[in-house]
């Protein structure tokens, strides 16, 4: 039976390193899905409106995005046409 709780114990000390590495890259990839999708609503408020959106917030006020955020709470700017994350 001690047998057996060490090599459990052994295993959940592999294993716990792992699945917080798998979830900054799963906030990572979310951060980049977002992005993609605010790149897309802004061709989609370029065609409609006929400008540039100024600012991330010119999108959620036109109801062309819910939110200017990633999903680990990085805030997303416009910077010349292009998204990126504002540091904290």
């Amino acid at each position: 039976m001690l047998v057996v709780l060490m090599i459990i114990s052994i295993l959940l000390l592999i294993a716990i390193p792992n699945m917080t590495k798998n979830n900054e890259v799963a906030g990572e990839k979310g951060c980049d899905a977002t992005i993609k999708l605010l790149q897309a609503q802004v061709s989609v408020y370029e065609l409609e409106e006929g400008n540039p959106p100024s600012s991330i917030a010119d999108l959620i006020d036109g109801k062309y995005a819910d939110k200017g955020t990633c999903p680990g709470g990085e805030t997303l700017e416009l910077n010349n046409e292009l998204i990126v994350i504002k540091p904290s």
